[in-house]
């Protein structure tokens, strides 16, 4: 009988799947021997938790803050020379030079440590935050820890020791010429593991310009990859920055660790579990001068006519 048994549900183990590490939804399978979003609980108990990123923004339902104030950025603008890395699940680029961001109800001042990309399927749908059920192309997340450490992981440990600034993209009928140099980088770290030195690049150059950083959301989560902690304070930009369809599709020819394309490559949006998400008073600001603007010009009318 136990011979039996056996015979019978061999087929069946050998068939089986063995989930050994995480993974994205899209490298699920029986040969992947990984664990997909809805089971990175699984691989650390923290993705089960209720403060996970990313969110779907409601932008009706955010509260307005209007200590929510622009941003005091040093050293985005430093030139610097990194390596470009596929680590197996994002393009990733470290940060060598001491670059700062704060203001914007920031409790300290944050540096930034490195910065990775999110993206879907050909320039498709890819972006980890939403905004009322909207998925952008990609999203581009600049990691900081707070000054006063000099380890992630210790970091990590702090509530609020880790601050994420996160940014959409957009599709755009001409290419951005500030992504010539991180495109060149871009084809040479197709397979995992491979690196390319990526020279004379700032951060201000991949990023909006100051003007357009004014309106923002915010609100308090976690990592968006396992373990998955809840030490994040998030930005999110309102602004996408524009990339043109081959810049966007470019990011779709890189590959896991198995050769298989690397697409969606972000976690789907999670709980916001009675959080509040704020805006900041960029565009609230933008309305008054506006309504100001409009009374003076109206007075002046008025005092001509006079």
């Amino acid at each position: 009988m136990r011979a039996l048994l056996s015979a019978l549900l061999l087929p069946l183990l050998l068939h089986s799947c063995i989930a050994a590490d995480w993974c994205y939804q899209t490298q699920v399978s029986c040969e992947s021997h990984c664990k997909g979003p809805n089971r990175w609980k699984e691989v650390n108990a923290e993705c089960g938790k209720s403060r996970q990123s990313p969110i779907n923004i409601v932008t009706k339902k955010t509260k307005l803050d209007e200590r929510l104030t622009p941003f005091k950025f040093t050293g985005y603008q430093e030139a610097f020379e990194s390596t470009m890395k596929n680590n197996g699940h994002s393009v990733q680029v470290s940060i060598p030079v001491k670059a700062t961001v704060s203001g914007g109800n920031l409790r300290e001042t944050y540096k930034a440590v490195q910065f990775h990309l999110h993206w879907g399927v050909e320039g498709g749908p890819g972006s980890e935050h939403t905004v009322d059920g909207e998925q952008y192309p990609m999203e581009l997340h600049i990691v900081h820890m707070k000054d006063r450490y000099n380890r992630l992981e210790d970091a990590l440990n702090d509530p609020s020791g880790v601050a994420v600034l996160g940014f959409f993209y957009e599709e755009s009928s001409s290419s951005n010429k500030k992504y010539d140099l991180f495109a060149t980088a871009l084809r040479k770290v197709q397979d995992t593991n491979g690196n390319a030195t990526l020279r004379k690049i700032s951060l201000n150059q991949l990023i909006l310009s100051e003007g357009n950083m004014t309106n923002y959301y915010r609100y308090d989560g976690s990592l968006t990859t396992p373990g998955c902690t809840e030490a994040v304070v998030w930005t999110v930009f309102e602004n996408p920055i524009p990339l043109d369809r081959e810049q966007l599709r470019a990011f779709s020819a890189l590959k896991f660790h198995d050769g298989k394309p690397m697409v969606e490559t972000f976690r789907p949006v999670q709980p916001r579990n009675g959080r509040v998400v704020y805006r900041s008073s960029g565009p609230a600001l933008t309305v008054s001068v506006v309504l100001l603007l409009a009374s003076i010009s109206t007075a002046l009318g008025l005092s001509r006519l006079d």
